[in-house]
Order: structure tokens, then C-alpha cells, then sequence
């Protein structure tokens, strides 16, 4: 099959995962075209079978604000006719989906298939903002399949936007033999020390991630025993985070260690992830820890209960809850020998459930269903 994959370039979640869905599909044989406004971040070194084109954006002054996804629609088209695509998998309904359902109304029977795969942002707050709330339907139900990346995310979908288009979860996935625990990474993170546990954090410190709890939770742990927080990431929420620490007297066992390309090192030098969110369609975060052997502490947002067994691969409280997070963590660090048998289990659930080679073929029969015009949902 010939794909374009349209995505943000940036280290958010859905860009990492619409980047190695486009390198996974390659390497099974399929022609994979990334149109972005920027190379992504993954896309690192040269792959067979990818290619990479950028949206040249017109500069002109009657414009206050360059219009991207004018530019965006042009590319698509242009791509469309001169490669014969067979699919544009759009990840983001707004802007990227409806972008790709404008090009092919301009190109009118082009025969391409639009697939559209939400990730949480576009439906809970973009998408349900009143602005934009007409025009996420309009995408969803335009397109010839769409996916989301749990079953919460599903639900909320068409709770919040009555849609009638059945919406099939496929969930967010890890290549395991690509991601694991490496060894010696404590001293590469300046925590050396045998005693010393090391908590983790990795997002893009929006209000949603709830960062100043990641520190409440950590000064509650660090008050037991010796301990560090590795904050990775960069937001708004960065100056809050760093206040909270000061006002609790943890700051010189805080690190922020700013974005990232390359978190396996950190992840491996954690003995746990810790992530309060409000909302979470999935948390591709805690899957790349489990896959680093690291137990997750987490809320019950979203589709967090769906990547986290509790008790089993960690811990999962109501969102808010420092207290019952901070009591977990302690739980899980009260004894190594508790933390291996965690960390074991989250390897494990991450190798039998959201390995690449378990997921990626059902985006490949998801695109098959899709030309042959019988897409299937929950």
C-alpha cells in the first residue's frame, strides 16, 4: 500500500506514534509518505520505503497568522495525484483530518481512502471547544475509518460528539526489542547511588499532566527515604513545578532535565513512573516505562486503567489524590524485592499486549477493511 501519514512532528505522543506506525509499516513493504510542516523527530536516519514531504507555507502580509492548513490541503492534493496513495491516515481530527477530506474534495474521484485516528486532545479539548465542535464531527464522519487509541477514548468520543461512524480502539504500541532497560543508566543520570531511588516524570508539562503533584507526591516519598525526581519535558506548568518544590524543601532532589529526544536512559535509571493526570486517552508514557521494567504510579483518567494493571504493574488513584499516590509509591518501594516482581510484570504486559508486532497489524487490516469499504468499529 502507498501512506501518507499527517501528523505533528513534535515529542507529544501522537507524533511519536504516527512517525514509528509509518516506520514499522515500511519495514512490512509499504510506501509510507510523512507530510508535516517539520521533519519528525523520529524520522532520524534514512529508511527505505519513507519519505519525508514538508508544507511550504506562503509568506505574505496580508496574513496575520501563516495559514498552515490552506498550505497543508495543497500538499496533500499534490501528493495524492502525483504518488496514487492509497490511504491519508490523519492523526488529529482538527486540523489534520479535515484537511485531508478538503483535498480529496478538490481532487474528487481520486479514489484515496481517508483514515482517521484520534488521540485525545483533538476530542477532549480542541474538538469539544464550541469552535471546533462542528467541524471534529464533520471530520469523524467523513472518514472512510476511524480509530482511537483505547476504548475510553472510544466512548468519550461518541458520547461527546454523537457520532454514528463506529470508532474501533487500537491501541498505542512499543517496539520491545527496542525499548528495554538498559544497563549502567543511573550513573549516566547522575544518580549513582545504591540507596537512592530515582522517580520519574516525562510530559509536556501542560495544566493537564498536573506536574506540581508529581512533586507533592515525591516530597511525601523523599520525606521516607532517599530519593530523586527526574522531571523530563519543558511546558507552562515548569515554573509552577519548580515553586512547588521550593516551597517544600525538595528542590535540591529535583532535577529538570528539559525535552528529550532519547528518554530510554532516564526511564531505565527509574525504579518508578509517576503520572497524575486529569485526562488520558492512553499514556504513552507509562508504556515506554513498562517496557524499562518500571512500575507506574498513575490516576484513573482516561485510558490509563487500560495500559496499568493495578496492584500488578502499578498503582492508579483518583486523579487529585496525592495522598493515595504518595501511599502507593512507598508501597512499591517498601522492599526491592516488591519492585522487581512490578517491574517484571510491566515488562511483561507490555511485550503481550501493546507490542508493535501486535498492533501494527491491525492497522494493516484496518486499511485493508477500509479499501475495500468495510470498515468494522466497537
Amino acid at each position: 500500500m502507498k501512506i501518507g501519514i499527517i501528523c505533528y512532528p513534535t515529542h507529544g505522543g501522537s507524533g511519536v506514534v504516527a512517525t514509528e506506525l509509518g516506520k514499522e509499516l515500511a519495514q512490512r513493504g509499504h510506501t509510507v509518505h510523512f507530510i508535516s510542516y517539520q521533519l519528525p523527530f523520529r524520522l532520524d536516519r534514512y529508511q527505505q520505503n519513507v519519505y519525508y514531504h514538508e508544507v511550504d507555507m506562503l509568506g505574505y502580509p496580508l496574513f496575520k497568522y501563516p495559514p498552515y492548513t490552506l498550505a497543508l490541503v495543497n500538499k496533500i492534493a499534490e501528493l495524492v495525484e502525483r504518488e496514487g496513495l492509497d490511504i491519508i491516515h490523519a492523526h488529529y481530527a482538527i486540523p489534520h483530518s479535515f484537511c485531508a477530506h478538503m483535498a480529496r474534495e478538490i481532487l474528487e474521484d481520486c479514489g484515496v481512502r481517508v483514515v482517521t485516528t484520534l488521540h485525545g486532545t483533538d476530542i477532549t479539548l480542541v474538538g469539544s471547544d464550541p469552535s471546533f465542535n462542528r467541524i471534529t464531527r464533520y471530520s469523524i464522519e467523513k472518514s472512510d475509518g476511524v480509530t482511537a487509541v483505547s476504548e475510553s477514548l472510544c466512548a468519550e468520543t461518541v458520547e461527546k460528539f454523537g457520532v454514528t461512524k463506529p470508532v474501533r480502539p487500537i491501541y498505542n504500541f512499543i517496539n520491545t526489542r527496542q525499548v528495554f532497560r538498559l544497563p549502567g543508566s543511573r550513573e549516566q543520570v547522575g544518580c549513582p547511588q545504591a540507596d537512592c531511588k530515582v522517580l520519574v516524570h516525562v510530559s509536556n508539562f501542560r495544566p493537564v499532566k498536573r506536574v506540581p503533584d508529581v512533586v507533592e507526591v515525591f516530597a511525601r516519598v523523599r520525606k521516607e527515604m532517599n530519593a530523586k525526581l527526574l522531571l523530563v519535558g519543558d511546558g507552562v506548568q515548569r515554573m509552577e513545578a519548580q515553586e512547588t518544590a521550593q516551597r517544600l524543601q525538595v528542590q535540591d532532589d529535583v532535577r529538570f532535565m528539559g525535552t528529550q529526544d532519547n528518554i530510554i536512559p532516564i526511564l531505565s535509571a527509574a525504579d518508578l513512573f509517576l503520572l497524575p493526570s486529569a485526562k488520558e486517552s492512553f499514556g504513552l508514557g507509562a508504556l515506554e516505562a513498562m517496557a524499562c521494567s518500571v512500575p507506574v504510579i498513575a490516576s484513573e483518567a482516561g485510558g490509563l486503567p487500560e495500559v496499568v494493571v493495578h496492584g500488578e504493574t502499578g498503582f492508579l488513584a483518583p486523579v487529585g489524590d496525592v495522598e493515595a499516590l504518595a501511599g502507593f509509591a512507598l508501597q512499591a518501594l517498601e522492599s526491592e524485592e516488591k519492585l522487581q516482581k512490578m517491574g517484571e510484570a510491566a515488562r511483561r504486559r507490555a511485550e503481550d499486549v501493546f507490542d508493535s508486532e501486535r498492533i501494527v497489524p491491525q492497522y494493516e487490516e484496518f486499511y485493508r477493511e477500509v479499501l475495500e469499504n468495510r470498515g468494522k468499529g466497537c
